[in-house]
């Protein structure tokens, strides 16, 4: 069939008498679907916008510690096709507010709905009227440039899978840079993450955050990477750890038999294969024995390496022997 034969048989069906009667229905249907929309879009009507608010004129030995652009909700009331234009046109500028009118001087600025008002009409069309403005007023907060480089911290709660453990935790950046008032700058000693929920994981976490702050304190960079390693908890023990004697006058010698003890401990799988018994400090006390003297001294493990858990030694009291030197 040629394509002249298929234009022909088209053009009949399409107005033959039967769907004459159907288009004719389709025109006055859309006639009066647009007679109907034009009635309801003259229509007054009140919806909230949001507005971009941007603190503008910045000089350059200041830095804003609070965000340079916020938000405003307002309340307008106009005709509907003028509603819509600004609901879904490119109707609402971005409020722009000069530093220098608002600036107090003091490491702040207020901006009052009564302003905010007064600069949005200026953007708005005649027709349009504002009838509130959210929130009642704006505050920005700036300092000459103070900073402080303050370690990262995370928070919230991190529970791996039963018998694993959180090994080492790194941060990227490890540091932020903090720009507040010289008052805030002195207190502040870390800036923590955004609260952080993670459980039942047995590999290597990552996770993208933010950084928690106030209002009037700014954080460079805002987001980090932060990392959990984790390992197995494993149970050991190592042998030969030396005893040492605390407080032991000049000219004394204490001997002790043995001279070297096994402490037992928990910890990681990784790190079990890095310890040695020098990491681990095992001492007894001259003035005790000298207080109580006895045929055994006591000993007791002053410190053990970062990671280690439930650590306690094989034996709890020795023979020893006190020897001028």
């Amino acid at each position: 069939m040629s394509i002249k034969s298929l234009y022909r048989t088209f053009r009949d069906f399409l107005f033959s008498n039967v769907n004459k009667q159907f288009l004719t229905f389709l025109f006055f249907l859309m006639l009066s679907g647009i007679f109907w929309l034009t009635i309801t879009l003259n229509e007054i009507y009140e919806r909230e916008v949001k507005v971009p608010v941007q603190v503008v004129g910045i000089p350059k030995n200041v830095v804003l510690t609070s965000p340079a652009t916020d938000t405003i909700r307002a309340t307008i009331r106009d005709k509907g096709w003028m509603i819509v234009a600004y609901l879904y046109g490119d109707q609402l500028p971005t409020l722009h507010l000069n530093y220098k009118n608002y600036d107090r001087g003091n490491g702040g600025g207020i901006i009052s709905a009564s302003d905010i008002k007064r600069l949005l009409e200026q953007q708005l069309e005649i027709s349009t009227s504002i009838t509130s403005v959210k929130p009642d007023r704006l505050e920005f907060f700036y300092n000459n440039g103070e900073r402080k480089r303050v370690p990262v911290r995370w928070t919230g709660r991190i529970m791996p899978e039963h018998l694993y453990f959180i090994s080492q935790v790194n941060y990227m950046p490890d540091s932020v840079d903090v720009y507040t008032s010289p008052e805030k700058l002195d207190s502040i000693r870390c800036v923590y993450t955004e609260p952080l929920n993670y459980a039942g994981f047995r590999d290597t976490l990552s996770v993208d955050c933010r950084l928690s702050h106030a209002n009037d304190v700014k954080v460079v960079p805002e987001r980090v990477r932060v990392e959990f390693m984790t390992d197995v908890l494993t149970e050991e023990a190592i042998d030969g750890v030396p005893i040492k004697c605390l407080n032991l006058p000049e000219g004394k010698v204490l001997r002790t038999f043995p001279t070297k003890v096994k402490v037992h401990f928990v910890a990681g799988a990784r790190q079990i294969r890095f310890l040695r018994p020098e990491d681990f400090i095992v001492v007894t006390d001259y003035r005790e024995i000298a207080q109580n003297p006895s045929d055994k001294c006591n000993l007791y493990l002053q410190s053990v390496p970062h990671g280690v858990s439930r650590a306690t030694l094989d034996t709890k009291q020795i023979d020893y022997l006190i020897e001028e030197d």
